[in-house]
């Protein structure tokens, strides 16, 4: 489905991120990878190489514009160009009352799920023009848009920004070839998880009455990223188990 295909993916050395960079290497793309930690994303590399991909790392914090930056520049000197970018990196941050989050801490909770995700979009969608268009998949949550949860407040009001950001560029940007779109998980079995208690907790609520492995989400975002998806613009995927179906 990505022949051909140049895609950044941020995240990229676990969780969703990690299945999306495999999935997508699979369908054909080229990659340029992001994560915080170098080391963990070489592996990465080594993994999608040997498997007969192409990738390449940038590690970086995507709170930083010059982390972006690198990333367009790799896209374009190792793979010709920009196609998909996957905005897929993310932090749950403080994990208190509302009123007990420090201004710093809610900084940098918007930093890494919101600013960060303009700070992409706005290198990403001249490079993707540059091509003739493109898509932008920004991951969210059910966490702040179908669902309040407990301590949680800096990152549901951070995730649910991005449904603005999504708007945004459709109106600035669709007429020109770019689709932005969000996907919204559910509960997924990453560390960020928690424990077993915990994840059985979120499972409770979704109709499903399961988390979502992260190859289940890398696999609504290669539907957003690809062709199949090719008249999908403006708008939020739900790959949540049911869960805002029930409550």
């Amino acid at each position: 489905m990505l022949e051909n295909k140049v895609a950044i993916i941020t995240g990229a050395s676990s969780g969703i991120g990690l299945a999306a960079a495999r999935l997508f290497a699979a369908e054909g793309a080229a990659l340029v990878l992001n994560a915080r930690r170098q080391e963990n994303l070489q592996v990465v590399v080594e993994e999608i190489t040997a498997a007969g991909g192409r990738a390449y790392a940038v590690a970086g914090d995507v709170g930083e514009d010059e982390t972006h930056r690198r990333m367009i520049e790799a896209a374009g000197d190792m793979f010709g160009g920009l196609d998909i970018a996957f905005n897929n990196a993310g932090s749950v941050g403080p994990y208190k009352p509302l009123a007990e989050v420090m201004p710093e801490e809610w900084g940098e909770a918007l930093a890494v799920n919101l600013t960060g995700a303009f700070l992409g979009a706005r290198r990403q969608i001249p490079a993707m023009l540059e091509g003739g268009g493109g898509s932008i998949v920004f991951t969210s949550t059910f966490v702040g848009t179908s669902v309040g949860i407990p301590n949680m407040g800096a990152y549901a009001s951070a995730k649910a920004g991005l449904m603005g950001l999504v708007k945004a560029i459709t109106a600035d940007y669709g007429s020109r070839g770019i689709r932005a779109n969000a996907l919204l998980p559910g509960g997924v079995d990453t560390p960020a998880a928690g424990d077993a208690a915990q994840k059985e907790w979120a499972a409770g609520l979704h109709a499903l009455k399961r988390i979502a492995q992260p190859e289940e989400i890398a696999r609504a975002a290669l539907f957003l990223a690809g062709p199949m998806a090719s008249f999908v613009a403006g708008t939020a995927l739900f790959a949540d188990g049911g869960n805002a179906a029930v409550k």
